[in-house]
């Protein structure tokens, strides 16, 4: 598909409908919407200032916070914004406490969200200091006994224990506690080394590294936070080495790897990977699977779609996108969803009506993908206990709002050939 602009920054919207807006915009340069159902393009209203190279993740009532943005390369403005995708509006927040170029969001169990890294004026010089966006107010926490120079993009995440996790892409991990003015203590290093724009994903409490670093590494580590004393271990590598490549959540527990470079440098498109894999960590093994038409690196993005594809879009000056159907979608008919919640607390039970309930393997939940720079702040993939009846699968929700942090899910039924249904926006409310 030719798009108007390069899809560096995408997330899929609450309405199903993915918005994107790409490099070197300008303040009045729009972000696009993408229908996956009817393939149309619309813009939207512009954010008034260049949100390029911000980060993002999604509040607890489905918009979309986007912290930072560019002046120039290195250079980050202090503003911050929502974006509406129900009322189809930015509304602007309170600036930040100084800029931030390439930050990372991650939405807290509360739904507030913790705003950490970015550079302010310069190359290498950091906003050491995070920010709490405190949602009920609109307002921020500066976090200023959790001062710490972190990288780019940090690979962050909220843990089952309520605390913050940095994966990567440096060796040495860390967790934050969110309360107060906030704190940092040291947990285990990595295996290989530095991972530079490698993803990460959150799988059930664990932790995927996969590939990055210069030259990329073919590499892929784990660890559980589910346990006392996590350790990172390594998996089967990938069949191919990469880096500026993505890694996506797919409902049946699988992760799809697309894009990147298998050679040294920062965006080496003379050493394309076009072919996808996609990794089973129950069986901890790598499947070849099809191929990009076009380089997919640096500036490339893919988002989960509601029907199960995934959509790979943008690159460097690349202003097209593609979609990329999994091998599930080729092993007969789907499960039918007939009903569901629209909204479930954690800790509790809900019902399913299916027709295809004796068949049920597996259900899964996974949030709303919002990524960019090889990274998505907002997907995580939950796989929740369930049982059948006549008609109903009846399923446990996730235990707590650590483990579920309060927004918008897709949720999906898998059969025994492994084919998921159609994903259904489920809301997972904060509870107090």
């Amino acid at each position: 598909m030719s798009w108007p602009l390069s899809a560096t920054h995408t997330s899929l919207l609450p309405t199903g409908r993915v918005m994107f807006f790409g490099e070197f915009a300008q303040g009045d340069d729009p972000p696009g919407l993408w229908d996956p159902n009817t393939g149309g393009i619309s813009r939207l209203p512009a954010p008034g200032y260049n949100i390029f190279c911000a980060g993002h993740s999604f509040l607890a009532d489905g918009r979309l916070l986007i912290t930072g943005g560019h002046i120039e390369s290195h250079v980050g403005l202090e503003d911050a914004t929502i974006w509406d995708p129900f009322g189809s509006r930015f509304i602007r927040q309170p600036d930040m406490n100084d800029g931030r170029w390439y930050p990372t969001n991650v939405t807290l169990s509360n739904g507030d969200v913790m705003v950490l890294s970015g550079e302010t004026v310069g190359s290498g010089i950091m906003n050491e200091i995070p920010q709490r966006y405190l949602a009920a107010s609109g307002t921020w926490r500066t976090m200023t006994t959790a001062r710490l120079k972190l990288p780019y993009y940090p690979r962050m995440f909220l843990a089952p224990n309520g605390r913050l996790f940095l994966a990567g892409p440096q060796r040495v991990s860390r967790f934050m506690d969110p309360n107060g003015t906030g704190s940092w203590t040291t947990g285990p290093s990595s295996n290989y080394g530095t991972r530079s724009y490698g993803p990460a994903v959150y799988l059930d409490g664990r932790v995927l590294l996969i590939g990055g670093g210069d030259p990329p590494t073919a590499t892929v580590e784990m660890i559980d936070l589910n346990v006392a004393s996590p350790v990172w271990r390594y998996m089967t590598p990938m069949n191919t080495p990469r880096r500026q490549h993505n890694a996506t959540l797919l409902p049946d527990g699988t992760v799809l790897v697309t894009g990147g470079s298998r050679g040294s440098g920062f965006d080496n498109s003379g050493s394309p990977v076009f072919q996808a894999e996609v990794y089973d960590p129950v069986a901890n093994r790598w499947t070849r699977l099809s191929s990009n038409t076009r380089y997919r690196g640096y500036h490339a993005t893919a988002v989960l779609l509601p029907d199960g594809r995934v959509l790979s879009a943008g690159g460097r000056n690349a202003n097209s996108a593609e979609v990329f159907s999994p091998p599930y979608l080729f092993k007969g008919a789907r499960p039918v969803v007939s009903s569901v919640p629209d909204v479930v607390s954690p800790g509790t039970t809900f019902t399913i009506s299916t027709p295809d309930a004796s068949r049920v393997t597996k259900v899964t939940l996974i949030a709303l993908g919002s990524v960019t720079h090889a990274f998505d702040q907002n997907q995580r993939l939950l796989t929740l206990p369930f049982t059948r009846g006549s008609g109903v699968v009846t399923v446990t929700a996730p235990a707590n709002n650590n483990r579920a942090p309060p927004g918008y899910y897709q949720l999906f039924l898998v059969n025994d050939a492994g084919v998921p249904s159609m994903g259904r926006m489920v809301r997972i409310a904060p509870v107090p």
